[in-house]
């Protein structure tokens, strides 16, 4: 098959969703590496007030702006548009390899089971390979259904490849959670649906962080990652669990504003919860279990466990 029979191939199956937030200032580069992947780019913005979108329409692709920043919910508004099986999540500081992405839809196409294959991610120009991806590599869980990869039950947001319908069938993103950690909301339903993730080091996604909103963002990853504890998991677990975070969150300010926020939530989290089955809790408890090990206390940990 010829260059160009392939990309026109790979264009019918997958979709790229871009999400966008006052991101002028370097979307231009993201851009320039999306376009030349030849699939259709659907960019979502959260309501930027610099002129991001006025950057994303002179470039050709499909925009839809929102009125109001919904945090990770607005991935929901491009899968929701997509045309193709197959969805690439993409932040607005990064992109995919295109050989990366034709593996990644020769895998769902062969493993019906699969619903997410999530990307080796290198940082900047020197290519470094980003903590979580080496912690993937080393996933301690066992392979039981034959497919390449190592299995995960969770996933990083931006570096993602997934089966668009398993997305929507279990609703996408919670808009409740807004953003930081919010793939366990997408990982924990997947899971307990029979749906299937791996980690695959040859799907590749180059990303350049740009740190301006991440660190406004931490006290959601500690609410996000507690809530979805006591959403999902028994007593006794989600005890342990905030425990962990409480004394491995590396600022007290972030830690309780976290609180504060996951406290005024508990009482739809105590309407909504239904503890997940226990060969799901076991397999998480094997990797917390790992995690605990390799975090002191008061070190700076990533909140969601893959």
């Amino acid at each position: 098959m010829s260059p160009s029979a392939t990309a026109a191939a790979l264009a019918e199956r997958l979709t790229v969703v871009l999400l966008t937030h006052n991101c002028a200032s370097w979307i231009d580069r993201t851009l320039d590496s999306l376009l030349s992947l030849g699939v259709p780019i659907i960019a979502v913005d959260n309501a930027s007030t610099d002129d991001t979108v006025d950057r994303l329409q002179r470039s050709g692709v499909e925009v839809v702006r929102l009125a109001r920043n919904r945090g990770a919910a607005a991935r929901n508004v491009g899968a929701e548009r997509a045309g193709t099986p197959y969805i690439a999540f993409c932040d607005d500081d990064g992109w995919f390899e295109h050989a990366g992405l034709e593996r990644s839809v020769g895998l769902l196409d062969r493993h019906p089971s699969l619903a997410v294959v999530n990307a080796r991610i290198l940082v900047n120009d020197e290519a470094r390979l980003d903590p979580i991806s080496r912690e993937m590599e080393g996933s301690p869980l066992p392979e039981d259904a034959g497919i390449p990869g190592t299995v995960l039950m969770g996933f990083m947001a931006g570096a993602v490849v997934v089966r668009r319908e398993a997305f929507l069938d279990v609703g996408g993103y919670d808009p409740r959670f807004f953003i930081g950690g919010e793939e366990e909301t997408v990982a924990i339903p997947l899971l307990r649906h029979g749906w299937r993730m791996r980690y695959d080091p040859q799907v590749v996604v180059r990303h350049y962080p740009s740190g301006v909103n991440a660190p406004h963002l931490r006290h959601y990853g500690v609410r996000n990652t507690l809530t979805t504890a006591w959403l999902h998991r028994p007593w006794r677990r989600a005890v342990s669990w905030t425990w962990f975070i409480a004394r491995t969150t590396p600022s007290w300010r972030t830690l309780l504003r976290g609180l504060g926020m996951f406290v005024r939530d508990v009482p739809w989290i105590m309407r909504d919860r239904t503890v997940m089955a226990p060969e799901l809790d076991s397999a998480l408890c094997l990797l917390e279990a790992r995690r605990r090990g390799a975090t002191p206390s008061r070190r700076r940990h990533r909140e969601s466990v893959w």
